[in-house]
């Protein structure tokens, strides 16, 4: 598994299921990038680790 350097998300980083502030960008194994609010992080944080993605959580 390669560990990337990820850019620290932003204010105007938007969370791709609901809008709000995103916390998590997940880098999917195809290359894809997600990002995540804390409640979507949470919801399909067990999925993406089974898969393979590398996760990125901001406080």
């Amino acid at each position: 598994m390669t560990i990337h350097d990820f850019p620290v998300l932003t204010r105007f980083d938007r969370c791709d299921r609901c809008s709000a502030a995103a916390r998590m960008r997940a880098l999917l194994p195809a290359g894809n990038e997600l990002l995540f609010c804390r409640h979507h992080a949470r919801q399909h944080e067990p999925r993406l680790r089974e898969i393979g993605a590398e996760l990125s959580i901001d406080p």
